[in-house]
């Protein structure tokens, strides 16, 4: 339903406060989303509400609109304020934060003014707030109990309490805080409860705050997102953290959000992806309020465009033009998987939801996508050449697309064509470009069939025997063979034998075909224009680690890496083996052992 100035229509603002439904007309709202309309349903009345939404529904202005009338009542404006009459409670600072500041523009009108106290900001402030005077007050469990505590602030006039994102406050532990703040609270307030899911936590919740509630439910249950996209994205075990930089750079997204389990992990894979060039930045429980709020500004104005964070730390924020999110790691339940996805597809825009999940974690992802009545795509990483066809494809656009040469460029372009020629300008211009992209990780081919079979790939070896061969690539012709004494006795495997074989002699992934493992010794293929030269520099000192040597394929032996000096094993002078206790040689086997000791008499 649309807002149109045709009288014979009927506004979907009809029913909303006259106060809000200006601030809605100037903020440019042309219709409601699905909750935000069955706020307006006069049969509500002043009834508590158990209502339950998808994630980005636009919650927010919902509940605002509920509440309008139970505030204002018939007034256009607030009046001076004595005491608090609406309280909100969020699970975390970015919402509680996020919420103040759509309140403050749905209610501006009405000339609200709104407190907010959460924890990680000064409670002095905070205090001040209240004493000031506020209309509203929209604050974190934790910190509105300190300040009710404190007597800092007074909920006898309360007329509405809305929780938002119940179901995340019950996970965080924060029910005795609620039934606390709540317990401080008028009995006749009017309480309203809003959660992505209405499980048993949620429902014995909501019998203990609320009386008769009436129950909104604004989608089918079973009802996938429409404007988000699952991917099941396979990979190899020890390839998550490639396959997550390869998803980044095979997106069209401008902003991406990556979601870990823990704060160490967070902290390394933001530390990852800024070393690969990407303007990444972090959110999680243990960072100040001000680098939280920092680095989401960052995301907002477009200085990054990769957050890595926590689920507690992303919780409700809202980031707009969000179109990717990537679970680092597979989410654990179907509550945490649906409030993640729920940062992008917001109001109406498009996203994608990828989930990089480990082969042998391949059930656990499916069964919890089934427990959340989602359809993924199931698909492999994105591989090199994925990548860099990206790559060059928006290199081409970028140059097709540039406007022609103005009057105080053109004297210089054709400098330039004189002097250096198109092509030469051309390959300057794609070495350029190319450099300016993060280099895309190599993974180890694996289809999305070879684990339909859990033992098996594709061609029926077992699959740790396919992780010891790297294919040749159709561009390394005359490549030239060496050998590196690493094989399958040491578990030698490509991945950890790649950046070896790079270092060592001064070559980049590009530059190396096929690898081949045997039980001693790896033979691995160099590009023909680099081979001479890669020769040369493995024979230099220090290019190779300690006890290994790199050698042309046939040479009886190459130049060691400062091998270490050979250990004789520890004799034992009766010639048992280390981890055995012996006090003598071992008995004959074919004779009995004597007794030790003095044999006893017979007694008489």
């Amino acid at each position: 339903m649309t807002l149109s100035a045709d009288s014979d229509r009927i506004s979907p603002f009809a029913a909303i406060h006259p106060a809000l439904a200006s601030a809605l007309t100037t903020k440019g709202y042309s219709q409601l989303t699905p909750v935000q309309l069955a706020m307006t349903n006069a049969d509500h009345g002043e009834a508590d509400l158990l209502v339950s939404a998808q994630t980005g529904s636009g919650k927010t202005v919902a509940f605002g609109i509920a509440i309008a009338s139970t505030l204002l009542g018939t007034g256009e404006s607030f009046d001076a304020a004595a005491a608090p009459l609406g309280l909100i409670i969020a699970p975390t600072r970015e919402l509680a934060i996020q919420v103040q500041r759509e309140l403050d523009w749905l209610y501006a009108a009405a000339q609200v003014r709104i407190a907010t106290c959460v924890g990680g900001m000064d409670m002095r402030t905070q205090r001040r707030a209240l004493q000031r005077g506020a209309h509203l007050v929209v604050g974190t469990p934790g910190r509105l109990r300190d300040h009710i505590t404190r007597g800092a602030l007074d909920l006898s006039a309360i007329r509405a309490v809305v929780l938002d994102e119940a179901d995340e406050m019950l996970d965080l532990g924060f029910r005795d805080d609620l039934e606390f703040i709540l317990a401080a609270a008028p009995q006749e307030r009017r309480t309203l409860l809003f959660s992505a899911t209405v499980r048993r936590g949620i429902a014995e919740l909501a019998r203990t705050v609320q009386t008769d509630a009436v129950r909104v439910e604004t989608t089918a249950s079973t009802e996938q997102h429409a404007d988000i996209e699952y991917q099941l994205m396979l990979v190899r075990r020890d390839e998550r953290e490639h396959a997550i930089i390869n998803a980044l750079l095979d997106s069209d997204s401008t902003s991406a959000l990556v979601f870990c389990h823990t704060r160490e992990a967070v902290r390394h894979l933001t530390a990852r992806l800024a070393n690969r060039g990407f303007s990444v930045v972090s959110l999680s429980g243990e960072m100040a309020q001000s680098e939280r709020s920092n680095a989401l500004q960052s995301m907002r104005d477009g200085r990054a465009h990769v957050c890595v964070a926590t689920d507690v730390a992303a919780r409700g924020i809202d980031l707009p033009n969000l179109d990717l999110v990537v679970h680092a790691d597979v989410p654990s339940n179907p509550e945490t998987l649906l409030h993640r996805s729920g940062r992008t597809g917001r109001a109406g825009r498009k996203g994608v939801c990828v989930l990089i999940v480990p082969e042998h974690r391949r059930g656990a992802a499916q069964r919890v996508l089934a427990l959340a009545k989602l359809t993924a795509t199931m698909r492999a990483a994105p591989g090199i050449a994925d990548i860099e066809a990206r790559y060059r494809r928006q290199i081409l656009d970028a140059a097709v697309s540039a406007a022609e040469p103005g009057e105080t460029e053109a004297d210089f372009v054709t400098e330039l064509l004189e002097r250096a020629g198109p092509q030469r300008i051309a390959a300057a211009f794609l070495r350029q470009q190319l450099a300016a992209n993060p280099v895309p990780e190599e993974l180890l081919p694996l289809p999305v069939e070879a684990l339909q079979n859990k033992r098996f790939g594709r061609d029926r070896r077992p699959v740790d025997e396919q992780a010891r061969v790297r294919e040749p690539r159709p561009d390394m012709q005359g490549g030239v063979w060496f050998t590196i004494s690493l094989g399958r006795k040491q578990r030698a495997d490509p991945k950890f034998l790649l950046p070896m074989i790079c270092n060592a002699g001064g070559v980049t992934k590009r530059d190396v075909g096929a690898i081949r493992i045997d039980d001693t010794e790896t033979r691995f293929e160099i590009s023909a224009d680099k081979a001479a030269g890669y020769a040369e520099q493995i024979r230099q000192p220090g290019s190779l680690e300690k006890g290994i040597m790199i050698a042309p394929a046939g040479e009886a032996g190459g130049r060691p890496g400062h091998e270490k000096p050979r250990q004789e094993k520890p004799k034992f002078k009766d010639g048992g083996k280390p981890g055995r206790k012996h006090k003598g040689p071992p008995p004959d086997r074919g004779q009995k052992p004597k007794p030790k000791g003095r044999k006893p008499k017979r007694p008489a």
